[in-house]
């Protein structure tokens, strides 16, 4: 079940903004295989001069983070997979993807509560993070 979060600098509409979180997640699901109905996704629209890029990027307002927590365990082909997956996602809004920086930090599945407070690693998360 992993978190996401989407940080843009440039607004964008209801539908759009919408649309990001579904490519993200798509790209979860395509690359982690997580259910479907497992979604953890969040966008926040910054103001730009609050939100530092590189002096390279040919259009800045366009940068955009992705930063993913996930449990410990997808091995390093799915990462490439789901880094993949997000560039060519978020490349459909006209995103460059050296305008794109994606960030993911893995923890153990005890340093996860869920469904009720539970430790993930107590429960039967019904996927299969080894992928």
């Amino acid at each position: 079940m992993p978190s996401a979060l989407i940080e843009v600098r440039k607004g964008y509409t209801a539908a759009e903004e919408v649309a990001l979180i579904d490519a993200v997640h798509a790209a979860l699901v395509a690359a982690f295989q997580i259910p479907e109905e497992d979604k953890h996704v969040r966008l926040v629209c910054h103001e730009p001069h609050r939100f530092a890029y590189s002096p390279k990027l040919a259009a800045p307002d366009l940068y955009t983070l992705v930063t993913i927590d996930c449990f410990v365990g997808r091995s390093v082909q799915a990462k490439r997979n789901l880094y993949g997956e997000i560039v060519n996602r978020l490349g459909a809004f006209g995103i460059p993807a050296d305008h794109i920086t994606i960030l993911l930090r893995e923890s153990a599945l005890e340093n996860w509560g869920v469904r009720g407070g539970q430790a993930a690693c107590d429960i039967d998360l019904g996927f299969d993070i080894n992928v």
